[in-house]
């Protein structure tokens, strides 16, 4: 899984669109780190 996948994940959430976008790096930093998915 990319870090592109990993964010198509992430925006299915509502609440992802109420994240600032430093808010919403973090999130997807901890989702790949949770996930061992290398960022990049």
């Amino acid at each position: 899984m990319t870090t592109r996948e990993a964010i198509k994940i992430l925006i299915q959430s509502p609440l992802y669109f109420r994240l600032e976008v430093r808010q919403r790096l973090a999130l997807v930093q901890e989702f790949c780190r949770s996930y061992l998915i290398p960022l990049g």
